[in-house]
């Protein structure tokens, strides 16, 4: 067994050596940000601003978009001050804040994602009772249940992290990872191993049935219904899938490189398969909802393009 001692922060060893490119990284990393920021905080105002959007499939996106704010700032903002640091560690603490909050993140996503899905079964399948099936009031106590189930579920896990003796302090990541810190101990790891599975099971097989069950669904009605009805479901299921499968195969690039010996891929590649489900989803998804769904584009426009010419002519 290794000798164990008191840690007060972690070493992250993924950085690499990059010289005054740091600032063209920097720079990028920073517009990236902004973009994230501008888009999602623009369609949250949006369907808050807009009473006719007060309905089930834009409160779940509005919670979509919430949860991209929230876990883009656990991740950008450090991942700046790392890349202009020539020196990459991290507290403590603050590794425990931002395990708790990338975790979340992934755990809200996916969870809305699945009800996302169930919500356009009941469009789709259900057209004519869809307005007494899922309702507002519905649509808040589902979001509601989602956060709060991501975070207790979490929780848990993390407490179980917090309490492991550590012999040891180099993270072979960009940022701090649950999975990482736990194969640092020299305490037993057990508990956390199992509860670890459930977890795994309980955030991708609970939220994976619904979403499966919803598009057999949504398949059986398009095969059976005419050209109409088939092109109208598909043009309203197309940002959901893409976001979902996105967000799907960025999660598992990570799963695998946190877990298996991934040294055969080039690094750089490593890097950027480990930032991709936490950099292009919170990108992705207000570009692919803002653009497909015409009530989000004719009130962003109303809003904002209409209001930026009034203020140009008055100038």
């Amino acid at each position: 067994m290794q000798n164990s001692t008191t840690l007060w922060y972690f070493i992250l060893g993924a950085y690499l050596p990059v010289g005054n490119l740091r600032y063209l990284y920097f720079v990028l990393l920073a517009l990236l940000y902004l973009v994230i920021i501008v888009a999602n905080s623009s369609l949250i105002v949006v369907i808050c601003v807009n009473r006719s959007l007060h309905e089930p499939m834009y409160l779940f996106l509005c919670s979509l978009f919430v949860n991209e704010l929230y876990g883009s700032t656990g991740l950008f903002p450090f991942l700046l001050l790392q890349i202009l640091s020539d020196i990459h560690t991290v507290s403590l603490s603050f590794c425990f804040l931002q395990i708790f909050t990338l975790y979340t993140y992934a755990k809200v996503e996916f969870c809305n994602l699945a009800i996302m899905s169930y919500d356009r079964y009941l469009a789709i399948c259900y057209p004519l009772q869809y307005n007494t099936r899922m309702t507002s009031n519905h649509a808040v106590v589902f979001i509601v249940v989602i956060w709060f189930y991501s975070f207790v579920n979490f929780l848990i896990t993390l407490s179980l992290t917090i309490r492991l003796t550590l012999c040891g302090a180099i993270i072979n990541s960009l940022y701090c990872h649950n999975y990482l810190v736990v194969k640092l101990a020299c305490s037993d790891t057990e508990l956390n191993n199992i509860y670890g599975l459930f977890g795994v099971v309980f955030t991708t097989l609970v939220p994976m049935l619904p979403i499966l069950f919803s598009y057999l669904k949504i398949l059986k009605v398009c095969f059976s219904c005419c050209k109409r009805t088939r092109q109208k479901a598909i043009s309203t299921c197309t940002p959901h899938l893409v976001s979902l499968l996105n967000f799907f195969f960025g999660c598992c690039f990570e799963i695998l490189q946190s877990r298996f010996d991934m040294t055969s891929v080039p690094r750089l590649l490593r890097i950027i398969l480990s930032l991709y489900f936490l950099i292009i989803q919170p990108l992705l998804t207000p570009i692919m909802y803002g653009l497909q769904m015409s009530k989000i584009r004719q009130t962003y426009k109303h809003l904002f393009c209409n209001k930026m010419l009034t203020s140009s002519e008055t100038v």
